[in-house]
């Protein structure tokens, strides 16, 4: 059985903006890959679940003819409105919705993709719900990356220090459900896949170099659950000035280098005989 964790659904509220700008795009290879693995036929329908500003949906959208992208947050399904006018993207549609609470049409989907998103989500509800949304022989992709804060260089677990100081400060360390992960390690997702229907078909790493500024980290840290504008609000200043004083020794060039590891989980479910 799945051990539901809950998030609170408003832990996002106020991130759009900063999501959008500083939340780094999968790469242009994992993008290829999982469309060759999910060979989208061009003329069927996407459906990007908790789509925060469409990390997925908009690169994606080429290979499709229907793009919708549900997000939980009005802030977001905003942005992604916003940025389908500005590329002429009509086929990209934003809705406003939970996942769990999604109204879907059976078997009116080739590819569902969640980014970074499934650990937050009612997993059994949401993986048995997509197995009924797709064709048969569709396929769900879990999407991830890795965090800045989470890595083994110097300057990241320095990082990761001046965060856990700053919740604490804030009273922000409830924002996040304690041991959110352990559902996750008890009951792995590849076994919620398998009880909702899906043969899971692997996993794919990709791993790229990026070089952050600290302004960058900043707004990152501004996109997430934890630390959001709403959270830091009349400290933002203090909060940023301890950043630049903590790893701005850290720095070569202005810049702090992390390799940043992406995957995405694939699984399919049972073509027609």
């Amino acid at each position: 059985m799945d051990s539901q964790v809950r998030f609170d659904p408003g832990l996002y509220q106020g991130t759009g903006g900063y999501y959008e700008q500083f939340r780094l795009p999968y790469p242009d290879a994992m993008i290829a890959d999982l469309a060759r693995r999910a060979a989208p036929s061009g003329r069927g329908r996407l459906l990007d679940l908790a789509c925060g500003t469409g990390q997925l949906a908009f690169p994606l959208r080429d290979r499709f003819t229907d793009v919708r992208a549900v997000d939980a947050e009005p802030g977001m399904t905003e942005v992604v409105r916003a940025k389908a006018d500005a590329v002429g993207a009509a086929h990209v549609r934003a809705v406003t919705a939970r996942a769990e609470d999604l109204d879907a049409e059976p078997g009116g989907f080739e590819l569902i993709v969640i980014g970074n998103a499934f650990h937050r989500l009612n997993r059994s509800l949401v993986a048995q719900r997509a197995c009924t949304w797709l064709k048969p022989g569709g396929c769900l992709a879990l999407c991830w990356s890795t965090s800045p804060w989470a890595g083994p260089r110097d300057w990241q677990q320095a990082l990761g220090r001046l965060l856990r100081s700053w919740q604490n400060t804030l009273g922000a360390s409830g924002r996040v459900p304690p041991g959110w992960d352990r559902a996750r390690q008890q009951d792995p997702d590849h076994e919620v896949l398998s009880r909702a229907g899906f043969d899971v078909a692997g996993r794919h790493e990709f791993s790229v170099e990026h070089h952050w500024t600290i302004p960058e980290l900043a707004g990152h840290i501004r996109s997430t659950s934890f630390l959001p504008p709403s959270v830091l609000a009349d400290h933002a200043s203090a909060f940023d000035a301890d950043l630049m004083a903590e790893l701005g020794r850290h720095t070569v060039n202005d810049r702090l280098t992390e390799t940043v590891d992406f995957a995405y989980e694939l699984a399919r479910t049972s073509a027609p005989a």
